[in-house]
C-alpha cells in the first residue's frame, strides 16, 4: 500500500513504530505496516476514505499498478 501510495504522488512524513503518515497536499492519511500481514478491510476503507478515492477507482488504478 505504501508503494502504491509513493506511486500516487503521496510521500512519507513521518514514522511512529508500525505507522507511516503520508500525505499529498492536504490529503493525509496512516498506513500500518506489519510485517506480510494483509491490511484489514475497514483500513483499507479509511485510508481510501482519508484520500478521498471511491473502492471502484481503487481497484481499477490497483490493477495497473
Amino acid at each position: 500500500m505504501i508503494s502504491f501510495l509513493t506511486k500516487q504522488g503521496f510521500s512519507i512524513v513521518r514514522v511512529r513504530g508500525s505507522h507511516h503518515a503520508m500525505e499529498k497536499g492536504d490529503l493525509r492519511t496512516t498506513v500500518p505496516l506489519h510485517g506480510n500481514e494483509p491490511i484489514k478491510i475497514g483500513t483499507l476503507r479509511g485510508i481510501l476514505k482519508d484520500i478521498n478515492l471511491a473502492p471502484d477507482e481503487f481497484v481499477e488504478l490497483w490493477e495497473k499498478f
